[in-house]
């Protein structure tokens, strides 16, 4: 047994040495072994998965340029600034957003972006109504620019919205910060949104499930007739991660309490879904 404190010959003591090493070297070199880092802690419980997740999608956004996440000029609900105030009312309100790109002759001559609550003011006094006089400036960025730089204009300008134009100047798409604030927390749903619950589990000819990894522990006891806690973690996905010790990879499997959780869909920032299947004894 050799007692040298400094002395690197077994394993613990490598891994050991390594790490001090990283720490007074600036560790970790690059995003992947930040991420590494940050999952370790997720796994050593210094972090949530709902965190974890999070801080991913921080990171992801660095990567990220507009135009991968832009909704596409077909999908944009314009208005035209010819159209009578009844004919804009019927498109506001069928809609249900609050902010609109107004455009003058053709669909690239942006005058401005109208905000619905401006119209609440020409309610019986539709005679009085210019939609020129009501229209805020539309902010035009590129197709290329970052999400973190467009994060931060839209926090220091306080806009909520941008037109993404392409290299002729042509309207291309539109972002809204909400879409940016996805890419970080996941998806955000609003009193626009279709209120119905996504089904979250199916069962499968034979027995099978196909579970949500957004699944309720207490819905999936339930439905499945088991008995995990959900004292620790609120989700099915929780759960299996947190057996697996670090986020696990399509075709990945775990038992837990006699059921085998395959995860089938799944990304680098979480697990989407598993086929359950209980095992035989």
């Amino acid at each position: 047994m050799n007692d040298d404190p400094g002395s690197t010959s077994g394993p613990a003591h490598r891994t050991w040495w390594d790490r001090l090493g990283h720490m007074f070297s600036g560790e970790p070199r690059n995003r992947s072994e930040l991420i590494e880092e940050l999952r370790s802690a997720q796994t050593n419980g210094l972090l949530s998965v709902d965190t974890l997740t999070m801080v991913e999608g921080a990171i992801k956004v660095t990567e990220l340029s507009v135009d991968d996440v832009m909704v596409p000029r077909a999908q944009i609900v314009m208005l035209a600034a010819e159209s009578p105030l009844p004919d804009l009312l019927a498109v506001v309100v069928e809609s249900g957003h609050s902010r609109f790109p107004v455009h003058g002759d053709d669909k690239d001559e942006i005058l401005g972006i109208l905000l619905a609550k401006d119209l609440l003011k020409f309610f019986g006094a539709a005679e009085h109504f210019d939609i020129h006089a009501i229209l805020r400036p539309a902010v035009l960025i590129p197709e290329s620019m970052r999400l973190n730089v467009l994060l931060d204009e839209f926090r220091r300008s306080r806009n909520h919205m941008a037109l993404v134009v392409n290299e002729y100047g042509g309207v291309a798409g539109l972002i809204t910060i909400e879409d940016v604030l996805e890419q970080i927390v996941g998806e955000i749903d609003d009193e626009h949104d279709d209120a119905e619950e996504p089904e979250l589990m199916h069962e499968q000819p034979g027995g099978d499930w196909l579970v949500s990894a957004l699944t309720p522990i207490e819905d999936f006891n339930e439905q499945a007739g088991t008995a995990f806690s959900d004292e620790e973690y609120d989700t099915v996905g929780g759960m299996v991660t947190s057996e697996f010790g670090h986020l696990p990879e399509v075709g990945e499997e775990v038992g837990i309490g006699g059921y085998l959780f395959h995860v089938t869909e799944a990304d680098d920032r979480r697990v989407q879904q598993f086929r359950v299947v209980r095992q035989k004894d």
